[in-house]
């Protein structure tokens, strides 16, 4: 296949050389905003840089998007409108009702279309989600997820992030969708400045906690923050009847315990690159699967769409002071209730 890759940045640099490595691409089409970028990434795996997006996706048989986050939509509406098989980074649309518009036209025109949550692709989330689907966990009480930058994103991308809870958090709602296999019904979440004052500035919080319940009444704790001082953070721990199992501890979880007998621990994950980079491979190999007709998409454009429906209510949650429940926010055609969350 000839797969065009839509943004050379950091991660878009991680996906070429994983695309590259993958014997069904015959051809790496990279495009960028800036020339350049595309040109030192083609020259880095061997891929072809191509001047402008319209003519890689005209080319391309497949396509896959990591360019800036506000240019998510028009580009998935770009690829799908050609009929190409696309990845797109979450979130699908930085809004709601427009992510709403694209899941309809995805869904009406069958294009296999996979949104970019790796933690799906984590060998740890993939057994929790096993032992969830099994019983072996018994009935689950509570699970706990954490996320904790290494460092806060750089001041330029804080006004385009969408803010903490669509752009952070949004992981941790997939992930708790995914594993648990439930529905979240009702958010109470709370936000706040600890970091640096720039995220004020621009409307927005680096540290939050947040509650989620269930349909089925089962509990969901999150705790997320833009820096750590000991490095990339991301856990979740699940309790139940039968046992309780954590995913993200080991010998590189940047916490430092303070017990006298404590294992020692290595150097501490540095950023999601490398904390994931074996599920961003993992997730790369199902799309191309998916793009050659052997399977269906493992996260779909309905998923990123859920997962934007419980970010947007921790979003009003944390600006109203108020548990919202999800039955408030859109869904099938209809408006937020509340005033637009920009």
């Amino acid at each position: 296949m000839k797969i065009a890759l839509i943004g050379a940045g950091r991660i878009g640099r991680l996906h070429a050389r994983h695309l590259a490595a993958d014997p069904a691409t015959r051809e790496l089409l990279i495009a960028d905003a800036l020339p350049k970028a595309a040109e030192t990434a083609a020259r880095d795996t061997g891929g072809r840089s191509v001047p402008t997006v319209d003519e890689a996706l005209d080319l391309a048989d497949a396509v896959v998007i990591a360019a800036a986050t506000d240019a998510h939509a028009a580009l998935v509406r770009a690829a799908v409108e050609r009929g190409l098989p696309t990845f797109v980074e979450k979130p699908l649309a930085l809004e709601l009702n427009e992510t709403e518009d694209l899941v309809e036209l995805i869904e009406e025109s069958r294009v296999p279309v996979q949104v970019g949550f790796q933690r799906r692709f984590d060998r740890a989330y993939r057994e929790g989600r096993r032992l969830v689907e099994a019983g072996e966990l018994g009935r689950i009480y509570l699970v706990r997820l954490i996320a904790h930058d290494a460092e806060p994103p750089p001041p330029a991308y804080i006004p385009t992030s969408g803010g903490m809870f669509r752009d952070s958090s949004i992981h941790d709602f997939d992930a708790f969708r995914y594993i648990t296999g439930g529905e979240v019904e009702s958010v109470f979440a709370l936000g706040t400045v600890r970091v640096d004052e720039v995220f004020e500035r621009h409307d927005d919080v680096d540290t939050v906690g947040a509650l989620l319940r269930l349909a089925d009444g089962t509990l969901g704790v999150l705790s997320a923050t833009r820096h750590n001082p000991r490095g990339y953070d991301i856990r979740m721990e699940l309790v139940g009847a039968r046992d309780s199992v954590s995913m993200g501890v080991g010998p590189r979880t940047p916490s430092r315990s303070l017990e006298p007998d404590a294992s020692p621990t290595e150097a501490a994950w540095e950023s999601f690159l490398t904390r994931f980079e074996d599920a961003y491979r993992a997730e790369l190999a199902a799309f191309v699967a998916m793009a050659r007709g052997e399977s269906d998409s493992p996260c779909t454009a309905g998923d990123a769409f859920e997962a934007m429906r419980i970010a947007v209510a921790a979003t009003i949650s944390h600006r109203e002071s108020r548990v919202v429940k999800l039955a408030e926010i859109a869904r099938s055609r209809t408006e937020v209730t509340h005033a637009p969350v920009s």
